[in-house]
């Protein structure tokens, strides 16, 4: 499932991180429960809650709709003792 894009890094994630909350951008067709299963399936941990919210989309000059949405972000918390090990970037 390709459902999750990427893992994000700012500074309030990586505050997050110390609370066992993880942030990433998702698909914004996909559903709280995919999200859950697959992060669960995938990374084998416990999630215990989630959290979403749509980022602003960026504006067009010209066509019919005014805003593009590709995708909302997640912050995903985990059970105590459970942990994503961090994703590394393949240099090509």
């Amino acid at each position: 499932m390709d459902g999750i894009k990427y893992a994000v890094f700012t500074d309030k994630s990586i505050r997050l991180l110390g609370n066992n909350q993880y942030t990433s951008n998702v698909e914004s067709g996909s559903t709280r429960t995919e999200i859950k299963h697959w992060v669960e399936l995938f990374f084998g941990v416990k999630v215990i809650a989630m959290n979403s919210h749509r980022l602003p989309g960026k504006g067009r000059r010209m066509g019919p709709m005014g805003h593009t949405m590709h995708y909302r972000r997640m912050i995903i918390t985990l059970q105590p003792g459970y942990s994503i090990p961090p994703l590394r970037k393949k240099r090509t």
